[in-house]
């Protein structure tokens, strides 16, 4: 089932239109979702790193993805695995495309690439040497002439099946032990993990960062700071949510958030709080996973670009 919202302003509009992947694509494909901005002014966003892989299938219109020690990437499709580093996307106020989340080890199914080799990059998904039976930029341009999102979103079911069939398998283990990090929010020591899925933590820590591209420790920084961030803007108060999180204190939360984010958690919840304009386009529904930035020479948005580690 489609779920579209859409809206009209003194700054423009924008549509999102949101659904779930077929149940033959999950829980590997966890997400489509649609967007069409028409603003009167350039964008740009922070995207917090996230348990998952993304990749945005563009209309047209290219989207400028910056990130700390590496030259900016200008694309219209992109494709990025999982990160422990902020990112900025700035696009010129127009931008349309589907953005499909996976999960890390469905992402390296599909591509059959090393996600070690993508991990903190962003990349036109096209340049990666799968062997998909069709071209990424090819897919893109089918989607954005169907007339509708529901029409979208069914041909990409239909396409992801077909090319799943022939993607790389990935290892049984690494599936189960992504799901029970992602299912205790990072909290799970890594030694029980290996021991838990049959592996030696050496073991462990190769097969995860080939087909999840983090190692097991840092996969469990991001899924414990991406709990944090949700329940930050439920309302929770920072040494709660570092206790529930699995932090060792308040300034251990702090520290992790700086660095993953390029912010404090004060000023990230602050931000969020005080974000106007188009819907905030979280990629995951519920969640807070980004910050609306400040155009350069304007006021009232957030503007974290220079702090160490984000720009």
């Amino acid at each position: 089932m489609t779920s579209v919202r859409s809206g009209h302003g003194p700054l423009g509009s924008w549509e999102v239109a949101l659904s779930l992947p077929h149940a033959r694509l999950r829980p590997g494909v966890i997400s489509y979702r649609g967007v069409r901005l028409a603003l009167d002014r350039p964008r740009r966003r922070l995207e917090a790193p996230i348990g998952a892989a993304t990749l945005l299938l563009g209309f047209g219109e290219s989207v400028r993805i910056s990130r700390a020690g590496r030259a900016p990437d200008t694309l219209v499709s992109v494709y990025c695995g999982p990160t422990t580093t902020p990112a900025i996307g700035e696009h010129n106020g127009r931008l349309s495309g589907i953005e499909v989340l996976l999960a890390p080890w469905a992402a390296f199914s599909l591509f059959g690439t090393p996600q070690y080799e993508l991990a903190n990059r962003t990349v036109d998904p096209d340049e990666l040497p799968h062997v998909l039976p069709g071209r990424v930029d090819e897919l893109a341009a089918a989607l954005g002439a169907l007339p509708s999102w529901g029409a979208r979103f069914g041909l990409l079911d239909d396409v992801l099946v077909r090319w799943s069939r022939g993607g790389t398998a990935p290892s049984a283990r690494v599936v189960r032990a992504w799901a029970e990090l992602v299912r205790t929010g990072g909290a799970i020591p890594v030694p029980r993990l290996a021991e838990d899925v049959g592996w030696s933590v050496r073991q462990l820590e190769s097969r995860f960062r080939e087909q999840i591209g983090l190692g097991p420790k840092a996969a469990a920084r991001v899924l414990r700071l991406q709990r944090a961030r949700r329940l930050l803007a439920a309302g929770r108060g920072q040494a709660e949510t570092a206790a529930m999180c699995g932090f060792y204190d308040q300034a251990h939360l702090s520290g992790e958030f700086k660095a993953m984010t390029g912010c404090t958690p004060r000023e990230f919840t602050l931000a969020r709080r005080g974000a106007h304009g188009p819907a905030a386009g979280d990629r995951i529904s519920g969640e807070a996973t980004s910050l609306v930035l400040a155009a350069p020479g304007s006021r009232g948005s957030a503007d974290f670009s220079k702090t160490p580690g984000v720009g």
